[in-house]
């Protein structure tokens, strides 16, 4: 049994209404199942409540934060431990460099501390700058600090290099 991350111990939650990009949205019933588009990949995906929520933090990445939609890639394969795994979101700055790793949980699914350990591990060798978990409810991002191997909180989201 998975236990609950101490959210206690956290400095910020970043207060964010995905709410108001549902609008943004594209869904659709296929072959009697539902069904979004996801406008990074270009396809239509089966409408699960994880990829519901990716969606959502795509739409506010790009509209809200103004990220560079041909920076992100979804799905994208890591190794790690010579395994191959599929990191949710990452997002590249302008030298392609990797800046951010997303980890999204569905709404239902409380952030626990397997969800950073998960994250943190897709990391060990990417080396972002930031790290985000959230599953639509709960937003966390941390800023990285390799150097003196520790992280901060942050109370927003990072703005996209330009």
């Amino acid at each position: 049994m998975d236990r609950h991350f101490d959210k206690s111990n956290l400095c910020m939650k970043i207060p964010i209404d995905f709410t108001v990009f549902r609008n943004k949205l594209r869904i659709e019933k296929q072959d009697n199942k539902r069904m979004i588009f996801d406008p990074i990949r270009r396809k239509l995906l089966v409408l699960t409540p994880e990829e519901f929520v990716r969606q959502l933090l795509l739409q506010f990445l790009i509209e809200e934060k103004s990220f560079n939609e041909n920076r992100i890639g979804v799905e994208k394969k890591v190794v790690f431990n010579q395994m191959p795994k599929r990191c949710d979101i990452l997002i590249y700055n302008k030298e392609m460099t990797p800046f951010m790793l997303v980890e999204c949980k569905a709404a239902d699914v409380p952030l626990t501390l397997a969800a950073f350990e998960q994250i943190a591990r897709y990391n060990t060798p990417l080396k972002v700058p930031y790290l985000l978990v959230t599953n639509g409810l709960d937003t966390y991002c941390c800023e990285m600090d390799y150097k003196n191997k520790s992280f901060e909180f942050l109370s927003d989201i990072p703005t996209y290099p330009v």
